[in-house]
């Protein structure tokens, strides 16, 4: 007999049932190696990132299989929120979706069709039926996998932009929208602010999104590598915040390690962004 296979919580039935915020980290080297290493770490949730590293639909599956072994939440982000890529990302078995850049609630409505198969319904979903090809339904042995695909599903929008904040109210209003996730570092540049993730501008966009979040009863998470910011927007009502990249803690502490036994530089060095 066929091994019958249950699907792992989402992120959205973890952060409903967590008793404290969720503490993740970036997995964006791209190799399943360093993946199962941070899915290791005790973090609650890792995000693998499509956007900015070098990532696609084999890297990510790889990683994926890597981490299955670890109780974390895999929260995947796509480069950008096309319906094919959606449809291809699931398939491919991730339950937790990160899209970035998602400035109105118009556009979180056509993400939302996107994860979703039609029903029949104007407006429903539009994800393309293959679940019996797919690791997503595990090959047809999760029992019912196409009546219940959307609960095994969760779905983050990200803020990101000064657009975005100001349709905030509206956006966490759309139904299957589970969460929201704030950008500090794009939204500071939409303000003409690059770089500038504490300028009070920044923060009180990111403040506005965890108030709207809160009101809304959602869950909101930030990315937030300085750890005074992450005190900040946890104490502010974040559910859900990002502490840090596998690729910026192997710098750092590369760097700190060699430093501590080579001759100490005196050459100014520029600020380096957190993210």
């Amino acid at each position: 007999m066929p091994v019958r296979v249950a699907l792992p919580p989402t992120l959205r039935e973890r952060l409903a049932d967590a008793d404290r915020p969720l503490i993740g980290l970036w997995a964006c080297a791209g190799s399943p190696v360093t993946a199962e290493i941070v899915a290791g770490s005790g973090c609650d949730w890792v995000l693998l990132d499509a956007e900015h590293s070098p990532n696609g639909i084999e890297s990510v599956l790889a990683q994926l299989h890597a981490m299955s072994a670890y109780p974390v939440a895999p929260l995947v982000r796509p480069p950008f929120g096309d319906t094919v890529l959606i449809k291809q990302y699931l398939d491919l078995g991730a339950q937790n979706l990160l899209i970035p850049m998602v400035d109105s609630a118009e556009q979180a409505a056509e993400i939302v069709r996107a994860v979703r198969y039609p029903d029949g319904s104007v407006g429903g979903g539009v994800r393309g039926v293959g679940s019996a090809l797919a690791r997503s339904a595990r090959w047809n042995r999760v029992d019912g996998y196409l009546a219940r695909a959307g609960g095994t599903i969760s779905l983050t929008v990200q803020i990101e932009s000064a657009t975005a904040v100001g349709d905030v109210e509206r956006i966490v209003a759309v139904d299957g929208v589970d969460a929201i996730f704030v950008g500090p570092s794009d939204l500071a540049a939409s303000m003409g602010l690059l770089g500038q993730q504490n300028h009070p501008d920044v923060v009180a966009g990111v403040l506005r999104a965890i108030e709207a979040g809160v009101a809304a009863g959602k869950p909101v998470g930030v990315n937030a590598f300085v750890p005074a910011d992450a005190d900040r927007y946890l104490a502010a009502g974040a559910s859900f915040v990002a502490v840090g990249a596998d690729v910026a803690i192997l710098a750092r502490q590369t760097e700190a390690l060699v430093e501590r036994f080579t001759p100490a530089d005196d050459a100014d060095h520029a600020p380096r962004a957190s993210y």
